[in-house]
C-alpha cells in the first residue's frame, strides 16, 4: 500500500474543503482479501450504545465479533471512559483485545483496517464516511446517514468515486419477514398502493434542565462537537441526549422515523424525492432544554399523486386500546399493517384477513441461532465480492430515505408547505428553505466541496 501520514491526508482534506484545487488522496487501499477464509478487520466508531454491545449483543462490536472471519481490530470514541467495558464485551464474545483510538482521523492511514463501522452522532456521519471512502475503507454507516441533504449526496458521490462498499444501517432491508411483506405488496396483494403511513410511538422522559459545567476527565469535547457550533459542555448535550438538539441531531424523524419510511419507500417502489412537503408539530408536556419536537407529523406528496405520511410521538400512548405503531400500506384492494415482528393483510370492505405472518412462525436460520444480524453479514459479503450493487441497503437508498426526513424537518422549521425539485435537490423559489440543505461547518471539520 502506498501510504502517507495522517497529518498529510487531513491537510489535503482541509485544503479541499476550503475550496483550493487539491487532488484526491494519493492512496486508495483496495480490499484484496477475496479468500473467504481471510479475516476482515473492522474499526467500530462510537461504542457507547448501538455501536457497542447493545441490547443482548445486537450492536456493531458484538456482531463483528460473532461473525466468522470478521474482527473488531479497533474501537474509536471521544470518551475514553467507555473503552474498558467495550473491550470486556468483545473479549467476552471470544474476540481479541482491539486497539483504542480517540481521534477518528488516526484510523484513516492504518493499513490493517479494512472497514469502519460508524455509530456516532448524526452530525459526524458524513465527514467520517467521506474521509473513510477517500482513505480506501469500506463503510457501514448508521441511519440517518447524514445531517443535511447536501451531505447525503456527497456521501453517494464518494462511495461511487472510490468504489467503496457503503451499507446503510436500516437493518429491516435484511429482514426475512419484511422481505416477505414487501414482496406481497409488489405482487399486488392489496392492489395499487396510493398511500403509505409510518407511525412511531415511543415514550421519552423529560431531560429536564441542566447547567453547563466542566468537561469530564477522559472526554474530548471538541472532537465530540466536530462540525457543530462550539457550545460549553453540558450533560444534556452529551451521550444519548445529543438527540434532542438541532446542532447535532435530525429529530425523531431521522432517529426512528427513517426506519418506517424506508420500508414504505421500498414497498411503494419510490426511487425519487417527494415534490411537496408539509410538516407540523411541537414540543409538549415537559419543561426541559429539549429543542426538537416530541410530536411531529409530516406529509410527502409525489409527482404521481401518491402520498406518504409520518407521525412520531414521544409521549404517552395507550397500546392496550389498540393504538399501534408500524407501517401501513393502503391500496385499491385493501391494506397491510407491517410491524416489527409481524404483518397482516386486510382485504375488501369487510377487512377480511388475507396473508399474514408472525416472526415467531419463521423457521430459525443460521443467523437467528447464532444471534447475528444478517445486515452486517450482507455488508461483509459485499466487501468480499466487491459488489456494492448486492448491498441490501446501499448508500443511495440511505440517502433517499434520509433526505425525506430532512425535508420533513425543514418544512417543520420553516412552518410552511414546501415544493422540492428532486433532480436539483433544491426547493423551488425558497431561499430560506434552501439554507437548511447544508450547514455552517466549524473549522477544521468541514465538508469537502469536491469528494
Amino acid at each position: 500500500m502506498k501510504s502517507e501520514n495522517r497529518r498529510g491526508f487531513i491537510k489535503k482534506s482541509m485544503l479541499a474543503s476550503a475550496g483550493l484545487t487539491v487532488g484526491a488522496p494519493a492512496y486508495i487501499k483496495g480490499f484484496v482479501k477475496n479468500n473467504p477464509s481471510d479475516v476482515i478487520n473492522v474499526a467500530v466508531v462510537g461504542i457507547r450504545s448501538r455501536g457497542g454491545y447493545y441490547y443482548g449483543g445486537s450492536g456493531h462490536t458484538a456482531n463483528f465479533t460473532k461473525i466468522k472471519n470478521s474482527k473488531v481490530a479497533a474501537i474509536c470514541d471521544i470518551d475514553e471512559n467507555l473503552f474498558p467495558q467495550a473491550i470486556a464485551d468483545i473479549e467476552k464474545l471470544g474476540g481479541d483485545k482491539p486497539k483504542t483510538v480517540v481521534d477518528f482521523r488516526d484510523l484513516l492511514d492504518d493499513p490493517e483496517i479494512d472497514a469502519v463501522s460508524i455509530a456516532t452522532p448524526d452530525h459526524w456521519h458524513a465527514l467520517q464516511s467521506i474521509w473513510a471512502c477517500q482513505a480506501g475503507k469500506d463503510v457501514y454507516i448508521e441511519k440517518p446517514i447524514s445531517y443535511t441533504v447536501e451531505e447525503g449526496r456527497k456521501m453517494v458521490e464518494a462511495a461511487r468515486k472510490y468504489n467503496r462498499v457503503v451499507q446503510t444501517g436500516t437493518g429491516s432491508r435484511s429482514s426475512r419477514l419484511v422481505h416477505k411483506a414487501i414482496q406481497l405488496i409488489h405482487d399486488g396483494v392489496i392492489g395499487d398502493v396510493y398511500m403509505g403511513r409510518g407511525v412511531v410511538y415511543g415514550h421519552r422522559a423529560s431531560i429536564g434542565r441542566l447547567p453547563d459545567g466542566p468537561v469530564p476527565e477522559g472526554v474530548h469535547w471538541d472532537l465530540f462537537l466536530g462540525p457543530a457550533p462550539y457550545r460549553p459542555f453540558n450533560p444534556n448535550r452529551f451521550h444519548y441526549n445529543w438527540h434532542w438538539y438541532w446542532d447535532t441531531a435530525t429529530s425523531e424523524f431521522g432517529n426512528n422515523g427513517i426506519h418506517y419510511m424506508d420500508k414504505i419507500r421500498w414497498g411503494m417502489k419510490k426511487r425519487v424525492h417527494p415534490e411537496k412537503i408539509h410538516c407540523c408539530g411541537g414540543f409538549y408536556v415537559w419543561d426541559s432544554d429539549q429543542e426538537i419536537p416530541n410530536l411531529q407529523t409530516g406529509t410527502f406528496e409525489f409527482a404521481d399523486g401518491t402520498i406518504m405520511e409520518l407521525e412520531v410521538r414521544s409521549l404517552f400512548t395507550n397500546y392496550e386500546e389498540g393504538e399501534s405503531g408500524g407501517c401501513f400500506f393502503y391500496g385499491s384492494k385493501g391494506w397491510m399493517h407491517l410491524g416489527n415482528n409481524s404483518y397482516q393483510v386486510y382485504l375488501g370492505k369487510e377487512n377480511e384477513k388475507g396473508p399474514g405472518l408472525q416472526k415467531s412462525d419463521l423457521e430459525l436460520d443460521e443467523f437467528d441461532k447464532a444471534e447475528i444480524d444478517p445486515h452486517f453479514v450482507n455488508f461483509l459479503d459485499c466487501m468480499r465480492s466487491r459488489r456494492w450493487q448486492d448491498l441490501n441497503a446501499d448508500i443511495l437508498e440511505g440517502h433517499m430515505s434520509t433526505a425525506m426526513m430532512h425535508l420533513g424537518n425543514i418544512a417543520y422549521r420553516t412552518g410552511r408547505k414546501l415544493t422540492f425539485n428532486g433532480n436539483a435537490e433544491r426547493f423551488v423559489n425558497d431561499d430560506d428553505a434552501n439554507t437548511y440543505l447544508t450547514r455552517q461547518y466549524r473549522h477544521p471539520y468541514v465538508l469537502p466541496e469536491e469528494v
